[in-house]
């Protein structure tokens, strides 16, 4: 019994939620008193869909109002005919004036690269305006719905606005997740799979290659460098353990590297200069290090020490700017705070391991230089080194 009750309640409280989300939406009031049949509050960006159906003559009055916008935050509602996500959606735009006033426009996104410019869709929309109302904006428009259908794949999206022009949104999980389906007539809506489909799935690609070879073996592979090279009895299986880290992070990073150009140039008109540079820059001094091994003087060579330098100096490098970079790759992806935290106790770990290790490495050495320095010491004291005179 007390089952059921808690059943019911469950189900109660879910009904509250729903009819408390449709009543936020149906009871706006619009400025000229239009009054619309069916609304929606769609799941993100604080927006909404109002819309009257005429099944007469196939057409939609439909309204999209996105609240809280900024003066400098241009919106967009879509339909997607085709297809599902931005490649090939009908949108209906809203542009910020410098004047404060808002154009409504229509525009057909052939590419990610997308500037919105005006165009016409391939559906009939014989009115469109747009209008900002006590900080939401509202695209009301006509739209003749195409083949006689009534139920497409929506999508709908805000960005800043760059020199009187849309500018590229943001790919944070919101923007992401901004799409579904639609149907005029029964007025259901759904969730869409996240937008991108497998762009996203490359980006995610892109980043744990990234994240496991550049952020993660290579700081392993110069701790193993560093501290196990101490331990006699470890040499020289340190220098292979080294080598095997160092080559898989490589190897492992240039495919990471691989998929970001690929994503470079199927994005085009999304830039993340400074995440693309340091990636850049750390491909060629990785390969730089490769090279150098082949170069690699013997030990009793006098220029050894300066190649010491130089491969220490790029390694510690590549290093500092692939941490750099693993964060700005997770801020570009922006994933659920888990992931960044994953890798931040990632680098704890290391750090902590690093730090017990230098410790404990100084302490044998300077062991292993105070007994050579007795034995030395014990050694001098029993003539050795010293030239014998004969007694008188």
């Amino acid at each position: 019994m007390g089952k059921f009750v808690h059943f019911l309640f469950c189900i109660l409280i879910s009904n509250s939620i729903v009819s408390l989300a449709q009543q936020d939406c149906s009871s706006y009031n619009f400025r000229n008193n239009e009054i619309y049949a069916t609304c929606v509050s769609l799941p993100v960006q604080n927006s909404n869909l109002h819309w009257n159906y005429h099944p007469t003559n196939g057409t939609v009055d439909v309204v999209y109002r996105h609240t809280g916008v900024s003066t400098s935050t241009w919106v967009a509602w879509a339909l997607n005919i085709n297809g599902s996500g931005m490649l090939g959606a009908q949108a209906l735009v809203a542009l910020p004036n410098s004047n404060g006033s808002v154009q409504g426009y229509t525009s057909a996104v052939t590419s990610y690269g997308t500037g919105l410019q005006q165009s016409p869709l391939n559906f009939a929309v014989p009115a469109i305006r747009a209008e900002r109302v006590n900080g939401d904006v509202l695209i009301h428009a006509t739209l003749v719905l195409p083949g006689g259908r009534t139920s497409f794949n929506q999508v709908w999206q805000s960005g800043p606005v760059s020199n009187g022009a849309p500018g590229a949104h943001a790919l944070g999980s919101e923007n992401r997740n901004s799409l579904g389906t639609v149907d005029f007539i029964t007025g259901q809506t759904g969730a869409g799979a996240p937008v991108g489909g497998s762009l996203l799935h490359r980006r995610n690609t892109h980043g744990v290659l990234n994240a496991v070879s550049w952020g993660i073996l290579m700081p392993m592979g110069a701790m193993v460098a560093r501290y196990v090279k101490v331990f006699k009895v470890a040499n020289p299986a340190w220098f292979y353990i080294h080598i095997a880290c160092q080559a898989t992070a490589y190897g492992v990073g240039v495919a990471g590297w691989g998929t970001g150009l690929k994503l470079g140039s199927d994005s085009e008109g999304i830039k993340y200069t400074s995440h693309r540079n340091i990636g850049i820059t750390l491909f060629v001094l990785g390969t730089l290090q490769v090279f150098a091994l082949l170069l690699r003087p013997k030990p009793d060579n006098k220029y050894r020490k300066y190649w010491n330098i130089y491969h220490g100096g790029v390694g510690y490098t590549v290093i500092t700017l692939a941490i750099i970079n693993v964060f700005k790759g997770l801020d570009i992806l922006d994933p659920e705070k888990k992931w960044k935290h994953a890798y931040i106790g990632v680098l704890i770990s290391l750090g902590a391991i690093a730090a017990i290790l230098e410790a404990f490495t100084w302490f044998i050495v300077l062991n292993r230089k105070k007994e050579e320095k007795q034995v030395n010491g014990a050694h001098g004291s029993n003539g050795y080194g010293h030239s014998h005179g004969q007694p008188a």
